[in-house]
C-alpha cells in the first residue's frame, strides 16, 4: 500500500509590502520563529501585494 505526502504551507503573520524604507517586519518575524524552533520563511504574495511569514506542515 503506497502512502502520498503532500507539503502544504500555514501562514503565520501577514505583512504589507510598503513598509517603512530599511525596516524588514516580515524577516525579523521569521527570525524571531525560527529562535523559537519553528521553521519559518519568508514569501512574497503578487497578488495581494504582501510578505508572508509561512511554515511547511507535512499532510498524509
Amino acid at each position: 500500500m503506497a502512502t502520498t505526502t503532500a507539503q502544504a504551507r500555514t501562514v503565520l503573520e501577514r505583512f504589507p509590502a510598503g513598509g517603512p524604507h530599511g525596516s524588514w517586519p516580515a524577516e525579523e518575524y521569521a527570525a524571531a520563529q525560527r529562535a523559537q524552533g519553528t521553521q519559518a520563511q519568508v514569501v512574497m504574495d503578487l497578488p495581494t501585494d504582501q510578505f508572508l511569514v509561512v511554515t511547511e506542515t507535512t499532510t498524509q
